[in-house]
C-alpha cells in the first residue's frame, strides 16, 4: 500500500532498523507523523543492578538493531550506514517520535496506518527489512494480516492509550536520536580500538566482575584485606575465584613485587568466608610472612578479618610424623582441605609420575616391607660371603630393583613418592574436592612442561576433568605436547632468528586459550600502564647499575682469577665418584646404571661431582675464604679415604655430599643431595682410584699454598666493599637513608663479611649490620637484640615490616643486613634502596629475585640502586669457563663410550642463554618478564589488550551500545602501512582453520588499498599490536583525514571501494580454509573440508574497520 501525502503511522515493535527506513524512504517523506513504541523496555536507564548479564543481553541486542539486525548483515557490509543514519536521523528530528514500555508488562506488536482509510498489520514484531519482506529473515514462513475498520480503529485506540500512559511509556526519541547520531560522527582512532577489544575480550570482564561471584560471598568486600588491596590486586583477586570456580586451579604469576600474598590472602578470605578449610604451603624460609596474618600479634594488620589457614612446609609432605610448625604430621587430615594456596609453586614444576597405578604401587611395597627384606637379606648374604657389608644396616634400609623401602614404609625410589606426588595422592586427591592456588613469578622455565605439572594438580592428574569444562576441543595433554614440540623447534634456530614474535606464531590457538583460562600474569610495567597508580605510589626509579671487577688480591706476582680457574680444570674429583672405580665383576651388585638413567649410586655420584666443580667455581667467585674453606674440607676428605685405603681395611665408603659448601638453591632443590651411598673397598680398583686422589690432592695443596697470603687486608674484593659502603653512608642516594642489602650465595662468605666489618661499621660510622643466612637465627650488633630470623628483617625494614607495632619503644635500626638467597623470595624490604650482589648467582632470574626485595611498588624512596660484583675476567671466558668445567666432569664416563660430544646441544644452549641474560644485567636492571629468551608467560597471550580494556571500561562503561560498522581513519607510520583493518565476527563456527585463530569467532585482517593481504587472520596478536600503535592516545577524530574520505565516498553514500575490499579481506579468510580442507584430505586424521561451509560475505558480520591513510 502507496502511503499518501499527510497520512500517520503508528508502530508498536521490539525493534528499529535505519535500513527499514533505506527501504522506505521515499514513502516515509509523505508520512505527517510516525510514531513508535517499543514493545519492551529500550533506550532506557536500568533501575537496578545487573545481576546477571543474560537479562540484559536481549534489551542490548533490541538498541542495536537500530542499525541493522541478525538478517541485515549484507546491507551493513555495503559500509553505507554512515549516509543512511544521517538521512535517517533528519528524517527523524522532523517527523518521528519514539516511546518505550518501562514496564515489565507485555505487549505485542501491529503497525497502524491512516491513509485515505484506516488499516492495521498484526504482528508486526520488528521494523526491519526482514519483517518487511525485504530480506530474507530465519522463518520458515510469515504471516502479516490486515485488519481493516472497524478493527483497525481499535488497534489505534489501544496504541493511544498506551502513548498517553505516561507512567508506563517514556519518550526516548532524544536517546534514539543520540545513538544514530553515534554512526555517522565522526569517531576518535582511539574509540575504535577500544571497541575492537570490548568486542573480542567482552568475556574477559565478566571473570573479572564481582556480579558473578557465588551468592557465599557475603561479607567478603567488608573484610580487611579487601579494602587494603590496590586495583589491580582486586582485579586478580577476583579473576581467581572465578578461575577457581570454574576450573579448580588458577596460576597467579604477577612480577616480583607486586603483592601476590595479599591477593592470596584476599582469595583465602573469601573461602573461609563460606566455611572452607585452607591450607598454605610455603617454603620454610616463608613461614613468618604467612604466619604473621593468621595469628592474634600486633603487628598483624589483617588481625580483625581472624584467618585461620593452616601453614606447612613443602618438605613437610615428604615426612610422615613429627611437628611442623605446631601441627602433628601424624594426625593431620590431609584430605580434609578445600583450598590449598602453594607459595613459590615453580618447586613443583618438575612434577613427578601421577598415574594411580604407580601412586599405589607405593602402598603395596609399604605392605609387602618384610617379604621384600628377607628376599635382599637373602642377596646380602650372597655378597657378605666375600667378606664384605655393602649396604648399611643402621638405616634398616631394604632393596628390592632398585627400590629402597624404609622402617616407617617410605619408598624412596628416585621418582617415586617425591615431593609432588605426596601431595597430588595425599591432599589433593584424597578426601575432599581441593582447588588450587598456585603463586609464582616463574612458573615456567625453560619448557611448557613445568607450567603443566603445576596445572596438574588442579585437575588431580586427570586431563578429561579440565578437557570438559575448558571445552577447547582437544585434550590438555595433546596442547602442551604440541606446544613442546613447537619451542624445541624454535630453540633450534640461529640467535637471531629466536624471537618471541617467532615462538608466538608458531602455537596454536588452543594453547593460548589454555593459558588465558587458567593463568593471570601482569608486570610491573603492565601496572604502571593501566592502572591509576596514583593512590599505591610508584615504583622507584632504578639507576643503572653499577658493576665492580675487583682483583682477587693486591698482592703483587699473586694467584689470579684465572690462574685458579685454569687450576681447577685439571682437577677430576674422583672422591666424588667411587663408583667409576668398582670392578666389572661387581658392578651388578650395586645397580650401576652407566647411562644415568635414575638416581642410581653411580648416577648420584656423578651428578654429584658435576655439582661440587662448578660449585668450586661459584665459590671461588663468592669469596677467598669460602673457597679456601671447600679446598681444605675436600683436602681432609682425600687424605682420610687414603688413609683408610692405605690400611688395607676391608670397609666401606660413604661418599659425602658436602651441604655445607653448596649455595641455599643447589643444597634445598639438588636431588643428588642428602643421599648416601657406601660401597666396599674390596671391590674397587683401589690403586687407579688412589693415584687420581693424589693427583687431585697436589693441585688442592698448591692451591690453598697460593691463596695463603691472601687475608683480609689484601683481599680486593672485600675492601671495594668497604670502600662502596663508605661512600654509601657519606652521599646517600636518598635522603637520610643509608641502608644496605648484601647478597651472597653462600653462608661461608655471609659469615665472612661479617666477622670483617659488622664491628668496625659500628665502631667507625655508628651504624648496626645483621646477618642472615637461614641455617642460625641470625646475628646482629643491637645490644641485647631479641635474635630470631624475623626479627632481624624487622629491624632492617621498619616500615615495611611494622615495626613500630611490635617494638614501639625500640629506637635502633639494622642498617646493613648480609644475607644469602634464603630471603631473595617472599620479602618486602622497601625500606632499603641500595643492593649489593658480593657474589653473581649463575641464574639470572635469582639476581632479579634479589633486587625485587627492595624494588616494589609503594616505595618511599625515589631511587634505587643495584651494584653487582663480577669476577676479574671477561664474562665470556667466565661462561665458557664454566663450560669446560662441566665438559670435563663428564669426560671420563663419554669417553668410554665414544661420545666426544661433551656438552648436549641443550646445555651448549643453556650456557649462550645465561651470557646473554648476565650481559643485558651489566647495562641495565631489568624485569624477569623482559629477559630477551626462554619463555614469558606474559607474552603467550593476549592480556596486556585486556588490562587495556579493563582500564577503558571503567571510565567508558557505555561502550558495550557502541553500533556495528563504525571506522576512523589515523595516519599511516612505518609500522602501519596504508590500508584498511576489518574487524569481524564469524556467524559460522567452523570457520577456526586447525583451531589457529586466536580470536575465534572474531577475525582481523588487513588489507592494502590495491587488495593485497598486509597481515591475515592468523597473526590477531600483530593486528591488536599495530592498532594500538596506530590508535592508543589519539582521543579526537583526525578531521584532515576525514575530511578527505568523506570527499572520496560523497559523505559516506559512495563506499564501493571499502566494501570490495571487506569482500576481498573475507575472501583470504575463506581461501586459507580451503587450501586448509585440500591439505587435510591428503593428511592423517579428520578432515576440515567436512566440518563446515563458508559461502562469504554473508557469514560474517562486520563490528569495525580502521582505514589508515
Amino acid at each position: 500500500m502507496k502511503l499518501s501525502v499527510n497520512s500517520t503511522v503508528s508502530i508498536a515493535a521490539a525493534s528499529f532498523s535505519i535500513y527499514a527506513y533505506e527501504a522506505l524512504k521515499d514513502e516515509l517523506e509523505n508520512v505527517d507523523e510516525l510514531r513508535f513504541i517499543f514493545t519492551s523496555p529500550t533506550f532506557i536507564q536500568d533501575k537496578a543492578k545487573k545481576e546477571k548479564r543474560e537479562f540484559f543481553i536481549p534489551k542490548l541486542n533490541r538498541e542495536r538493531n537500530l542499525y541493522g539486525s541478525d538478517f541485515e548483515v549484507k546491507l551493513r557490509n555495503k559500509l553505507e550506514q554512515k549516509a543512511i543514519a544521517k538521512e535517517c536521523a533528519d528524517w527523524i528530528r522532523r517527523k518521528v517520535k519514539f516511546k518505550s514500555n518501562a514496564s515489565q508488562e507485555e505487549m505485542g506488536g501491529f503497525l497502524h496506518v491512516r491513509n485515505q482509510k484506516q488499516s492495521a498489520y498484526v504482528p508486526f514484531n520488528e521494523f526491519t527489512t526482514t519483517e518487511l519482506g525485504c530480506e530474507r529473515g530465519n522463518a520458515i514462513y510469515s504471516m502479516v494480516n490486515v485488519m481493516p475498520s472497524p478493527f483497525a480503529e481499535e488497534y489505534l485506540k489501544i496504541f493511544n492509550e498506551q502513548w498517553q500512559n505516561s507512567d508506563k511509556f517514556k519518550d526516548v526519541t532524544a536517546q534514539v536520536l543520540e545513538y544514530i547520531e553515534t554512526v555517522y560522527n565522526e569517531n576518535a582512532p582511539e574509540f575504535i580500538y577500544f571497541i575492537t577489544l570490548y568486542n573480542i575480550f567482552n568475556e574477559f570482564l565478566e571473570d573479572i566482575s564481582e556480579d558473578v561471584l557465588p551468592n557465599e560471598a557475603t561479607g567478603f568486600k567488608n573484610s580487611v584485606i579487601w579494602n587494603k588491596l590496590y586495583n589491580f590486586q582486586r582485579d586478580a583477586a577476583l579473576a581467581i575465584i572465578n578461575k577457581l570456580e570454574k576450573y579448580n586451579g588458577c596460576i597467579l604469576a604477577d612480577s616480583v613485587g607486586l603483592g601476590k600474598t595479599f591477593t592470596a590472602l584476599s582469595v583465602i578470605k573469601y573461602y573461609e568466608n563460606r566455611n572452607k578449610s585452607v591450607l598454605v604451603l610455603c617454603p620454610k624460609k616463608l613461614y613468618d610472612n604467612w604466619n604473621t596474618f593468621k595469628t592474634n600479634y600486633k603487628n598483624n594488620p589483617l588481625v580483625a578479618d581472624r584467618l585461620r589457614y593452616d601453614i606447612l612446609f613443602h618438605s613437610d609432605l615428604s615426612r610422615e610424623r613429627g611437628m611442623s610448625a605446631g601441627i602433628d604430621l601424624e594426625r593431620i587430615n590431609w584430605g580434609n582441605y578445600d583450598l590449598i594456596v602453594i607459595d613459590e609453586s615453580h618447586n613443583f614444576r618438575n612434577g613427578g609420575n601421577v598415574d594411580d597405578e604407580e601412586l599405589d604401587d607405593d602402598m603395596e611395597l609399604v605392605e609387602t616391607r618384610k617379604e621384600n627384606r628377607r628376599q635382599t637379606e637373602s642377596h646380602q648374604a650372597r655378597l657378605n660371603g666375600r667378606g664384605a657389608n655393602r649396604w648399611s644396616s643402621e638405616s634398616h634400609q631394604t632393596c628390592l630393583n632398585g627400590r629402597v623401602v624404609t622402617e616407617e614404609g617410605e619408598s624412596k625410589e628416585e621418582g617415586k613418592a617425591n615431593r609432588y606426588q605426596k601431595l597430588m595422592k595425599k591432599v589433593i586427591r584424597a578426601g575432599v574436592k581441593t582447588k588450587v592456588l598456585m603463586l609464582s613469578a616463574t612458573p615456567v622455565n625453560n619448557r611448557f612442561n613445568d607450567l603443566k605439572n603445576q596445572l596438574q594438580l588442579a585437575y588431580e592428574g586427570h586431563a578429561e576433568q579440565i578437557d570438559d569444562v575448558l571445552n577447547i576441543g582437544r585434550s590438555i595433554d595433546d596442547i602442551f605436547r604440541n606446544a613442546q614440540s613447537a619451542y624445541n623447534k624454535w630453540a633450534k634456530l640461529q640467535p637471531e632468528h629466536r624471537t618471541t614474535e617467532r615462538l608466538l606464531e608458531e602455537l596454536s590457538f588452543d594453547f593460548f586459550e589454555l593459558l588465558d583460562a587458567v593463568t593471570i600474569a601482569r608486570s610491573r610495567s603492565h601496572i604502571v600502564k593501566y592502572y591509576d597508580t596514583k593512590d599505591i605510589g610508584r615504583f622507584p626509579t632504578r639507576l643503572a647499575p653499577l658493576s665492580r671487577r675487583p682483583k682477587l688480591t693486591d698482592l703483587n706476582e699473586s694467584i689470579t682469577f684465572s690462574d685458579i680457574a685454569g687450576q681447577l680444570n685439571e682437577l677430576n674429583l674422583s672422591i666424588y665418584t667411587p663408583s667409576l672405580y668398582i670392578f666389572d665383576s661387581v658392578k651388578d651388585d650395586y645397580e650401576i646404571n652407566m647411562e644415568g638413567s635414575g638416581i642410581s649410586i653411580d648416577g648420584r655420584e656423578k651428578g654429584l661431582r658435576k655439582l661440587m666443580a662448578t660449585n668450586l667455581l661459584k665459590r671461588l667467585e663468592s669469596s677467598v675464604n669460602s673457597f679456601r674453606l671447600t679446598l681444605g674440607r675436600i683436602t681432609d676428605y682425600i687424605e682420610q679415604t687414603l688413609s683408610v685405603i692405605d690400611r688395607k681395611s676391608d670397609g666401606a665408603i660413604d661418599v659425602t655430599t658436602f651441604t655445607d659448601d653448596l649455595d641455599s638453591t643447589d643444597s634445598e632443590n639438588d636431588p643428588f643431595v642428602g643421599k648416601k651411598s657406601k660401597i666396599s673397598l674390596r671391590d674397587i680398583d683401589v690403586v687407579r682410584w688412589s693415584n687420581d686422589l693424589r693427583h687431585d690432592l697436589e693441585i688442592l695443596k698448591l692451591l690453598l699454598l697460593m691463596l695463603k697470603d691472601i687475608t683480609p687486608a689484601h683481599d680486593c674484593k672485600l675492601q671495594m666493599l668497604v670502600s662502596d659502603l663508605k661512600q654509601k653512608f657519606q652521599s646517600p642516594i636518598n635522603e637520610g637513608n643509608k641502608k644496605v642489602l648484601i647478597f651472597t650465595a653462600f653462608a661461608d662468605t655471609a659469615d665472612y663479611i661479617y666477622e670483617q666489618l659488622a664491628d668496625r661499621i659500628k665502631k667507625e660510622c655508628g651504624l648496626n649490620v645483621g646477618l642472615i643466612t637461614g641455617s642460625t637465627d641470625g646475628r646482629c650488633t643491637i645490644p641485647k637484640f631479641p635474635i630470631s630470623f624475623n626479627n632481624v628483617l624487622t629491624f632492617f625494614s621498619p616500615v615495611s615490616k611494622d615495626r613500630d607495632v611490635l617494638f614501639p619503644k625500640a629506637t635502633e635500626e639494622i642498617d646493613v643486613l648480609i644475607a644469602t638467597d634464603c630471603i631473595s623470595e617472599g620479602q618486602n624490604l622497601q625500606d632499603c634502596d641500595y643492593l649489593i650482589n658480593y657474589d653473581i648467582h649463575w641464574n639470572p632470574v635469582r639476581i632479579i629475585q634479589r633486587f625485587g626485595r627492595i624494588d616494589r611498588i609503594g616505595s618511599r624512596n625515589e631511587v634505587i640502586q643495584l651494584v653487582n660484583y663480577w669476577p676479574d675476567i671477561e664474562l665470556d671466558k667466565y661462561i665458557e669457563l664454566k663450560g669446560r668445567v662441566e665438559s670435563r666432569m663428564k669426560a671420563t664416563v663419554l669417553t668410554s663410550t665414544g661420545d666426544d660430544n661433551l656438552l648436549s646441544v641443550n646445555e651448549k644452549g643453556d650456557l649462550e642463554y645465561r651470557k646473554n641474560q648476565l650481559k643485558k644485567l651489566q647495562e641495565e636492571v631489568v624485569d624477569i618478564e623482559d629477559m630477551d629468551t626462554g619463555i614469558n608467560i606474559m607474552d603467550l597471550g593476549l592480556n596486556e589488550f585486556r588490562l587495556d580494556l579493563l582500564t577503558y571500561i571503567k571510565q567508558h562503561p557505555d561502550i558495550e551500545h557502541a553500533p556495528f560498522g563504525m571506522n576512523a581513519v589515523v595516519g599511516a607510520t612505518d609500522l602501519a602501512k596504508p590500508g584498511v583493518i576489518y574487524i569481524l565476527k564469524n556467524r559460522n563456527a567452523g570457520v577456526n582453520i586447525d583451531k589457529m585463530n586466536l580470536l575465534h569467532p572474531f577475525y582481523m585482517v588487513y588489507i592494502a588499498d590495491d587488495g593485497t593481504v598486509i597481515c591475515d587472520h592468523l597473526q590477531p596478536k600483530k593486528l591488536l599490536d599495530v592498532m594500538r600503535h596506530v590508535c592508543k592516545g589519539q582521543d579526537k577524530p583526525d578531521k584532515a583525514r576525514c575530511a578527505i574520505i568523506n570527499k572520496e565516498t560523497c559523505d559516506g553514500r559512495k563506499m564501493q571501494h571499502y566494501s570490495d575490499l571487506l569482500a576481498k579481506a573475507i575472501d583470504s579468510i575463506i581461501t586459507v580454509k580451503e587450501e586448509s580442507d585440500i591439505d587435510s584430505l591428503f593428511s592423517v586424521g579428520e578432515s576440515t573440508a567436512l566440518l563446515g561451509e563458508v559461502k562469504g560475505l554473508d557469514d560474517f558480520e562486520l563490528i569495525t574497520f580502521l582505514i589508515i591513510r
